[in-house]
């Protein structure tokens, strides 16, 4: 804890007394502002980050990406074919018992 009376340290520079320069206050209202802004970005990324729009947006550039891979479109054309193949199978075999 600090002694009373004590010098005390701002960034470098040391307040006598509790004094503090005009050059201290401004760099130090610089700084602070500085800080401001680094918050505003910050939450604002924060806000992007849940954003359900945000989300969606990015969940469907994901499966955009999924979808352009050329092993994904290969096994969802034999899947397809299957389907298909499947349907087919079950019509015929219905068309036989008749």
């Amino acid at each position: 804890m600090a002694e009373p009376g004590g010098a005390v340290e701002l960034q470098g520079a040391v307040a006598a007394n509790g004094a503090v320069s005009s050059r201290d206050s401004e760099a130090l209202l610089a700084q602070i502002e500085d800080t401001r802004e680094d918050l505003a970005r910050t939450i604002d990324t924060l806000a992007e980050r849940v954003s359900p729009a945000s989300n969606v947006r990015l969940l469907r550039e994901r499966a955009r990406e999924e979808l352009s891979r050329p092993e994904v479109k290969v096994a969802a054309a034999a899947a397809g074919a299957a389907v298909v193949g499947l349907v087919i199978l079950r019509i015929w075999l219905r068309s036989r018992k008749r």
